[in-house]
């Protein structure tokens, strides 16, 4: 080795769970080496995020071109220039890089090494002709999109989401393995753009959402001529005269332009070497305690890496526990039933907590369930999107859980991550003056429906209620 660096805090990928703990580390006075050899920023700058919701973002005013009948508007037909979607999507990405630069992060006092680090013991690390020997450790290299083992698609050419927004020309017929977040996401992005699309998934679409609310989504891509099969299974894939065809168990063979493959992700640790490090890891990523310790007491692992609930989001809360913990010498633990998720479809569905299954198996008969919708909301009768609804999960008048899916839900949904990690009771929510009208009333009504159906359900309220009517 040319070079040896002692340092307080090694961070190990420049996503977004890294940057985040070398940002905070450094500026509380820490020593901070970190280490990158791809692009900073990680996936959900460069292939996740940021340029999925740029295309989603172009593809909503496509459709409305075409959507407002409803409101007097004649119909017309969009003239989409892919090229220009595509340079959108990057000028997006460009406008956000800075904040997440080399530069920035040398700036803050971080010293950035462009190389990917391997353990080489329990205590250093390497990175290209550096050796860095650190007093703590995170490892924060995400994941990346799972290939699965499909006879014959080692063979032909498919698009993963690290490669799908490269794109200069609309696909003429997209054919999505995986009905994901992911999968559906890219599904309408690119149907509302032009292309013609076609998702496979094995199981249920959305299938870790809501049901009830899974289907309205999928109802509402398919009404935009995506074309959705259901418990189908891949079975082989194939090219020939620049067309792809999938095989299935159910449909037959569909044959595209292009073939995206959204089935899922895996952690990034193959390159680690982590058995050199003492470092417990299994398929499903890095093995941590609550406190996001490894078995390597001197090395943390946040986000992707080590599985669960793979959120930008989420890394950056884990990056705040470590920071506590390894730069504050503050005991901080990960809390369970806090992380909200969106999938950024139209409409959008978003969920933070329990669901309903996991509240009913923890709390059984002291759940109650507090169901309203959009169809209720003057906002949302306004702008014609009533189609939504919006459940909450309550256990002795706090709420633990709520599941939407409606116009905005990501943002309409932030009352409830703030009442489930705060432990704000739902009498607070149903006090809180909402301004009229807004989509974030339907929270003020739900809150207000678990109390209004006992109290006025009450016999005891209805005699007070005759007996003060009675006064002079």
């Amino acid at each position: 080795m040319s070079r040896r660096v002692d340092t307080d805090l090694c961070v190990l990928g420049g996503g977004s769970g890294g940057l985040s703990a070398a940002s905070g580390a450094v500026q509380m006075g820490a020593r901070v080496v970190l280490l990158e050899g791809g692009k900073m920023g990680g996936d959900c700058l460069n292939y996740g995020c940021v340029p999925s919701k740029s295309l989603l973002a172009a593809g909503k005013h496509a459709h409305a071109l075409g959507s407002g009948g409803e409101f007097g508007i004649a119909p017309a037909q969009p003239d989409i220039d892919f090229a220009r979607v595509n340079d959108h999507v990057h000028d997006v990405i460009a406008g956000i890089a800075p904040h997440d630069s080399v530069e920035r992060f040398e700036g803050l006092g971080v010293r950035v090494i462009s190389e990917y680090g391997r353990f080489a013991s329990p205590r250093t690390v390497v990175a290209g002709e550096t050796e860095i020997r650190a007093r703590r450790f995170v490892i924060a290299t995400g994941s990346s999109a799972v290939v699965p083992p499909i006879p014959g698609l080692q063979d032909v050419s498919y698009l993963t989401n690290e490669t799908i927004f490269s794109l200069r020309e609309a696909p003429e017929h997209l054919i999505i393995i995986g009905a994901g977040p992911i999968g559906m996401e890219l599904a309408q992005a690119h149907a509302r753009l032009g292309s013609r699309v076609t998702v496979i998934e094995g199981l249920r679409a959305l299938g870790r959402s809501h049901p009830e609310h899974a289907k309205l989504v999928v109802e509402a891509v398919r009404a935009e001529g995506v074309a959705i099969h259901e418990g189908v299974s891949v079975t082989g894939v194939t090219a020939a005269d620049g067309a792809v065809s999938v095989t299935t168990d159910g449909e037959g063979t569909i044959s595209g332009s292009h073939l995206l493959v959204a089935v899922g992700r895996r952690p990034n640790i193959d390159r680690l070497d982590l058995d050199r490090a003492g470092i417990s890891y299994e398929r499903g990523g890095i093995r941590v305690n609550r406190g996001l310790r490894t078995s390597n007491r001197r090395v943390y692992a946040i986000g992707d890496v080590i599985g669960g609930a793979q959120f930008t989001h989420v890394a950056g809360y884990h990056a705040g526990i470590v920071v506590q913990s390894a730069v504050l010498g503050l005991p901080a633990k990960v809390r369970d039933g806090i992380i909200p998720s969106v999938t950024y479809t139209d409409p959008e569905i978003a969920e933070v907590g329990l669901n309903e299954e996991m509240a009913r198996a923890r709390y059984g008969d002291r759940l109650d369930i507090v169901n309203t919708e959009f169809a209720g909301n003057d906002r949302a009768r306004a702008e014609r999107v009533t189609g939504g609804a919006l459940c909450v999960y309550v256990v002795k008048g706090r709420p633990v859980g709520a599941a939407m899916v409606g116009p905005h839900a990501g943002d309409v949904i932030q009352i409830w991550s703030l009442a489930i990690a705060a432990g704000i009771k739902l009498s607070k929510v149903a006090g809180m003056i909402a301004p009229y009208p807004t989509l974030g009333e339907i929270n003020k009504r739900a809150a207000g429906a678990f109390f209004g159906e006992r109290l006025f359900a009450s016999k005891a309220l209805k005699r007070i209620v005759r007996l003060v009517q009675k006064l002079p």
